[in-house]
């Protein structure tokens, strides 16, 4: 009777017993943009922008204007996990969320150019440029880098190894791959920017208003 008990115990527990491991729901990620409300600064004089956007400004030139977007990646996860018997090693399913954009998106205006003045529109509306071509670059981008990290993390192999090291794995490999590329495809965006940032474009807003701009800053 031992020796048929013993076989019984053999048989549940060989490869016919289900693997508990593929319970577990299947790796995904998913991307999503930031989309947050442009904040208006109207506090600084052209003088501190000119301060403040000193790398991005042209030789002779002020700054009457600027956009700034801070890039923001955020990523969010929950691992389902399941720890064998032994208590040694587990099996688990990173579920990822990605989030990607510009946080905070700022557009300052001199405030020599009170708000409802001609100016104030000419140097705002060309502002609000160097917003959709940061906005054009998210959506640009999104597609690429969520295929990239789906092919990485979405519905693949369910992750196994010693007990404990699979939210370090995660946090390490996010950490030291993804992040740095996600953001240089963010940093991308600074190649549209230059371009809106013309000459003819430099001296079509100093010339509006009737030459009111250009005489202001002369």
């Amino acid at each position: 009777m031992r020796a048929l008990v013993f076989l019984l115990a053999i048989i549940f527990s060989g490869p016919g017993w289900p693997d508990e491991c593929d319970k577990l729901p299947k790796p995904s990620i998913t991307v999503k943009r930031l989309d947050e409300r442009i904040t208006v600064n109207t506090q600084h004089s052209y003088k501190v922008l000119n301060h403040l956007g000193s790398a991005l400004a042209r030789p002779g030139k002020q700054i009457l204007g600027l956009t700034r977007g801070n890039a923001s990646v955020r990523f969010a996860s929950n691992i389902s996990l399941y720890v064998d018997r032994t208590g040694r090693w587990e099996c688990a399913s990173p579920q990822l969320t990605v989030t990607l954009g510009f946080s905070p998106m700022t557009v300052y205006v001199a405030k020599e150019f009170p708000e409802g003045s001609c100016a104030y529109k000419e140097i705002y509306q060309h502002e609000l440029r160097h917003v959709k071509a940061y906005q054009a670059h998210l959506a640009g981008i999104e597609k690429e880098v969520t295929d990239t990290l789906q092919r990485r993390f979405d519905g693949g192999s369910i992750w196994r190894g010693p007990v404990g090291q699979s939210s370090a794995q995660l946090r390490r490999e996010l950490d030291e791959r993804w992040l740095p590329y996600i953001r240089r495809e963010i940093g991308r965006a600074d190649e549209a920017q230059a371009l809106i940032d013309s000459p003819e474009e430099y001296a079509r807003v100093a010339d509006s208003c009737n030459g009111e701009i250009r005489k202001l800053i002369r």
